[in-house]
């Protein structure tokens, strides 16, 4: 058990679900497996499920627990700030895949 720290500048959908209520509602939340830190009060870039950019997204909170089925999960809400135009998120999605997402030397 312990916490896994996120990049400053990630917040990566695994639901297309979840990413489309908050793009159609502004505001939205995701589930995420063991317990995380995310950076409360901060924008942050928020990524597609295959990796690619698409909006800045401010964090409201962050919870993490053990839910009914005994799972370390950390529950993330957020508001969306903007969509991203089309070159701000190729430029944005091509450093987080050399940053973040592309291969480990």
């Amino acid at each position: 058990m312990g916490f896994q720290t996120e990049f400053n500048s990630v917040c990566k959908f695994k639901s297309e679900q979840e990413l489309f209520e908050l793009l159609e509602y502004g505001r939205g939340k995701m589930m995420k497996s063991g317990f995380r830190v995310f950076p409360t009060g901060q924008k942050v870039i928020a990524y597609t499920p295959d990796n690619q950019a698409i909006a800045i997204v401010k964090i409201l909170a962050s919870i993490a627990e053990i839910n009914f089925q005994g799972e370390e999960v950390t529950q993330v809400e957020m508001e969306l700030v903007r969509k991203l135009n089309e070159e701000e998120a190729r430029i944005q999605t091509s450093l987080a895949h050399e940053m973040f997402f592309g291969e480990r030397a």
